[in-house]
């Protein structure tokens, strides 16, 4: 049985489709030649990893002759969203405050951020 997908994105996945959000489209060479070098990835690696991310939805090719050009599904935002959702159902019992009392007592927050904070609540507070 092969191992199952998940729909969260891995390192690789997202290494790509952060190039595919800001070019808006590309075949597997153009994202290859827009990857930052480091770690490296080979033109093999970048299309099965593509290939997933149609499989999984974040994708769709159109055929451009004899390439298939590559154009984001999903918008950073939403795949953003689900990230955290993941994370927050995974690790935080879908406590979306047990995540921030966490980032909180992990790093600390200056007074600036504390601000930009209370100004959020306050604005949520009004709707």
């Amino acid at each position: 049985m092969p191992p199952r997908q998940s729909a969260t994105l891995t390192e690789a996945e997202l290494r790509i489709m952060d190039v595919l959000w800001q070019r808006g489209s590309g075949t597997v060479q153009q994202v290859l030649d827009a990857l930052p070098e480091k770690p490296a990835l080979a033109y093999n690696s970048v299309l099965t990893t593509v290939r997933v991310l149609e499989k999984k939805g974040y994708v769709q090719h159109i055929k451009d002759g004899r390439a298939h050009v590559y154009e984001p599904l999903v918008a950073r935002e939403d795949a953003t969203r689900s990230e955290i959702s993941h994370l927050v159902s995974r690790f935080f019992k879908n406590s979306q405050e047990q995540l921030v009392l966490n980032i909180l007592e992990d790093r600390g927050i200056d007074a600036q951020e504390l601000n930009r904070l209370r100004q959020m609540l306050e604005r949520s507070n009004r709707k």
